[in-house]
């Protein structure tokens, strides 16, 4: 009973939310008497979204491609830097402040400079999504993999255990479930990241995904266009998640069945 009940909430109230965003955007429309140039209603918005659907389909696959891309390299590299983080308190302590250093620093300036390196086209977009999505990778696996059982850590140091095994057999399977939030969070970034980089990097070469169409309507004040760019990008960064949200609840259940730690 209560896993129906908790199915239809998570069903019906998202929906019962859509309904009253929609609502509320025509009823601004009509109480402001605002031009359809500056704020389209929802019917021009979901006309403009049937119309263009194979467009901005395909702007949406190139785009998540892209985000995928970035996101599975994070993930490598950001695993990796935590192994090393892990087994060093002193590269964890000299290494760590600059992971955070290179997290504050606004993707929006460091494209010109990733461009300037790499140049124009799907590579530097790449890059500026893998920089954006890799903070979380590392942070969360790093905590993971230096937040260990003593009891257990001193278990296996009573049986002699080598720093290889007890990184693999101790520290490794208990920092899954970080490493998997990690990825979630990771996964929402890397499409923010790579419509960023299509701003910047992705309108000047055969790369055109959604950061394109979106800069593109921008410029033409389309903003009927703008706002279905938009929409499409919510939509694409709700699907990844949710992709990702639902791998790392399988992986996690296949893990935990197996009887990891």
């Amino acid at each position: 009973m209560s896993e129906d009940r908790f199915s239809w909430r998570t069903i019906v109230l998202p929906l019962l939310v859509l309904v009253l965003t929609i609502g509320l955007w025509q009823g601004l429309i009509l109480v402001s008497g605002l031009e359809p140039y500056i704020l389209p209603g929802p019917w021009d918005v979901g006309k403009t979204m049937w119309l263009r659907g194979g467009s901005l389909f395909l702007y949406s696959l190139r785009t998540g491609l892209v985000a995928i891309s970035g996101f599975l390299i994070s993930v490598l590299l950001g695993v990796s830097v935590s192994l090393l983080f892990s087994q060093s308190a002193i590269i964890r302590q000299s290494g760590y402040p600059y992971a955070i250093f290179f997290q504050t620093v606004p993707i929006v300036a460091v494209a010109p400079l990733v461009i300037a390196i790499f140049g124009y086209g799907v590579l530097s977009v790449i890059v500026v999504t893998t920089m954006i999505s890799l903070f979380p990778i590392i942070t969360s696996t790093t905590t993971g993999l230096i937040t260990v059982d003593r009891g257990l850590l001193d278990l296996f140091r009573l049986n002699n255990a080598t720093r290889w095994q007890v990184l693999w057999k101790l520290q490794f399977p208990g920092a899954i479930r970080y490493l998997l939030t990690g990825m979630k969070t990771s996964a929402g970034l890397a499409v923010v990241g790579a419509i960023v980089g299509e701003f910047f990097a992705g309108h000047s070469s055969g790369h055109q995904g959604l950061g394109y169409f979106i800069l593109v309507s921008q410029n033409q004040i389309n903003t009927t266009s703008l706002f279905a760019g938009t929409i499409c990008s919510t939509l694409l960064g709700v699907v990844v998640f949710a992709t990702i949200s639902l791998l790392s609840r399988l992986l996690l259940r296949r893990w935990v069945g197996e009887g990891s730690p």
